[in-house]
Order: structure tokens, then sequence, then C-alpha cells
């Protein structure tokens, strides 16, 4: 079976509009199966009980490649550019988020 997907960064996004951004580095390539090793309780703690009875989440493909080194450092440039490690916007804790210093 030829994988349609070498490498890949991929976007999740949650029903209450926070991202969350990995990368699929598996040794034949992305998969449709993979959906990231996020927080779970973190996620779940977002959401009541009713909100988990109807829960969809949406997986992007972002970029692709076929070097992992690559692949590993567009996925913490997007995690940034994005904000997925912004508590407010997102659930990458890493790298951690450094709110931009206000001058006076």
């Amino acid at each position: 079976m030829t994988r349609k997907f070498a490498y890949v960064v991929y976007k999740i996004t949650f029903p209450n509009g926070k991202i969350y951004i990995g990368k699929d580095i598996g040794k034949d390539g992305h998969t449709i199966r993979y959906f990231g090793s996020w927080n779970y309780n973190r996620v779940e703690a977002d959401f009541t009980k009713d909100d988990l009875k109807d829960f969809a989440i949406r997986r992007e493909i972002l970029f692709e490649g076929h070097d992992k080194v690559e692949i590993g450092l567009k996925e913490m440039a997007l995690i940034v550019e994005q904000g997925a490690n912004n508590p407010e916007l997102g659930y990458n804790t890493v790298p951690k988020f450094r709110p931009a210093k206000r001058s006076q």
C-alpha cells in the first residue's frame, strides 16, 4: 500500500476553537488514524459532559516533507506562528508560551 503522505505537520481544531499542532513522522509516513499526543486531560477539562456526547475534531495537514528534522522545525515554527502554545488559543505546551512584553 502506498502512503498518500510522507511526514506531516497537522493541526487539530477542537469544538471550542482551540488548536493543537503536531507532527506525524512514523516509520511508514503519515497515517489517517494518528491524531497526535495532545494531553487529553487538558482538553477534556474545557468541555462539559454534555459537550463530550457529540464531539468532533478537525485535522488539517499544514505541511508535508520527507525529512524528519525539517518536519520538526516546521512544527515548532507553526506552533508559535499560530499561537497553539498560548493557553487561550491552543493546547500545545512546547515551546513554552511567552507573552509579548509591553513597552511603556
